[in-house]
C-alpha cells in the first residue's frame, strides 16, 4: 500500500469538493438521503477519496435507513483509526482513514453480522470504483472478492 500517500493541503483543495474537503478535513457530515452513494446497489469498493486506499466493498454495505452509506465491516480493520468522538450530545467513535487521515464518519453497535458493527461513512469522503472498472485500474487484485 505504499503507493497510496496524503496529497498536501493546497494539492486536496484543488482535487476535493468544498463539501469532500469540509467533510475529510474538518469532519463535518453531508446531508443525509442526497449524497453519492446512500442508495448505490452496484458491485465494487469504495476507497478513500484523498489517497485511494481501499477501505469498503459493496459486499458489506447495507440498507440502514439513515440516508448514508453504511457497511458491516471494513476491508481490514487496520486500515483504519479510530478515536473517541464527544463534540454531540454523547461519545461516538469516530472512523478515520490510516494513511489519509480523513474523517469517514462513524461505527456503532447496532448492524448486522456477528460483531454488530454499522460503519456510518460520508459519501464525500468516498470514491467508488464499479466492478466492471477494477480490470482496468490499480485495484485488480479486488476483482477476485466479487467470484464467491
Amino acid at each position: 500500500m505504499s503507493h497510496f500517500k496524503k496529497p498536501e493541503t493546497e494539492e486536496l483543495k484543488t482535487k476535493l469538493s468544498d463539501l469532500e474537503f469540509a467533510v475529510t478535513q474538518h469532519e463535518h457530515t453531508e446531508p443525509p438521503f442526497s449524497n453519492k452513494y446512500w442508495d448505490n446497489h452496484e458491485e465494487g469498493i469504495y476507497v478513500d477519496i484523498v489517497t485511494g486506499e481501499p477501505l469498503f466493498t459493496s459486499k458489506d454495505k447495507f440498507e440502514s435507513g439513515t440516508g448514508w452509506p453504511c457497511f458491516s465491516q471494513p476491508i481490514s480493520k487496520s486500515i483504519l483509526i479510530f478515536k473517541e468522538d464527544k463534540k454531540l450530545w454523547s461519545t461516538r467513535t469516530e472512523v478515520r482513514s490510516k494513511l489519509g487521515d480523513s474523517h469517514l464518519g462513524h461505527v456503532f453497535d447496532d448492524g448486522p453480522g456477528p460483531e454488530g458493527a454499522r460503519y456510518c461513512i460520508n459519501s464525500a469522503s468516498l470514491r467508488f470504483i464499479a466492478k466492471s472498472e477494477l480490470a482496468n485500474s490499480p485495484y485488480t487484485e479486488w476483482l477476485k472478492i466479487f467470484d464467491s
